[in-house]
């Protein structure tokens, strides 16, 4: 299986500024998702950044920096525009892990990329972890998905969905059941010719009341293969509070 992964970093994050290059564990946040992705065997890893703070940390560390324009809304934009840049065949396969993401295995990237491949009709796949808890299952920061039986996505919500009605007969306070329920995990491979309709599309309408991108590709058709991580990932980044959990579990790790 030949893919290539690529790594979109802003520095510009509204909750945590410049946290891709925050230290964490003795290196930047940055080198431990570059590092992750190296061990997952794509042909090629490559950082798209706009700030060259970012670039020269990233070579600094070995990696291999794409110089991408200020004006991208998203990390999608951010890859199609390598894409294009490297003329990239229309059926090849790329993975966007995004920079805040120090916890992510490398077995899920190479599982995202592979279910792709495995998929000859799909566009995107991505991966998801069954719901553990009611409380998470009612966290609207704990995005949700939907499948048919195929495993092709049907939606992406911050809602508690699948939801169920008999064991909440008192409203939504009183749900008792989160069973069925899985939560959507921001890994993505792509089919590069997807990738770039997907980029070239305005925002849709779902995409703005939930704020999920995915939504985009879902409204206009785009066919999404879901399937369950083979392990769990580990937290993503936002807030200092993130920062110190991943510096525990990667202590926690090494030891």
């Amino acid at each position: 299986m030949i893919f290539r992964v690529v790594i979109p970093a802003r520095h510009a994050s509204a909750r945590l500024p410049g946290k891709v290059l925050l230290p964490l564990g003795g290196k930047p946040m940055l080198q431990w998702v570059y590092e992750g992705a190296a061990g997952a065997g794509a042909e090629r890893v490559l950082i798209a950044t706009d700030d060259e703070r970012i670039a020269r940390a990233a070579r600094a560390f070995g990696a291999q920096v794409v110089m991408t324009a200020a004006t991208h809304h998203s990390g999608t934009d951010r890859i199609a525009e390598v894409a294009r840049a490297d003329n990239w065949g229309a059926g090849d396969i790329v993975v966007n892990l995004q920079g805040d993401e120090p916890l992510m295995p490398a077995a899920l990237v190479r599982q995202v990329a592979a279910l792709l491949e495995s998929a000859p009709q799909a566009d995107i796949a991505t991966l998801a972890t069954p719901i553990g808890s009611v409380a998470e299952l009612l966290d609207p920061n704990a995005v949700k998905v939907v499948c048919d039986t195929r495993g092709r996505a049907l939606y992406f919500s911050r809602a508690p969905v699948p939801w169920n009605r008999a064991g909440a007969a008192a409203g939504i306070a009183s749900q008792t059941d989160a069973s069925g329920a899985r939560r959507h995990i921001g890994l993505y491979a792509y089919r590069v010719g997807a990738l770039l309709r997907l980029a070239a599309l305005p925002a849709g309408t779902l995409e703005m009341r939930e704020k999920l991108e995915q939504l985009r590709a879902l409204e206009n058709g785009l066919v999404i293969e879901v399937a369950d991580a083979l392990e769990p990932p580990g937290p993503d980044v936002n807030t200092f509070a993130d920062l110190d959990r991943a510096a525990a579990l990667l202590s926690a790790a090494a030891r």
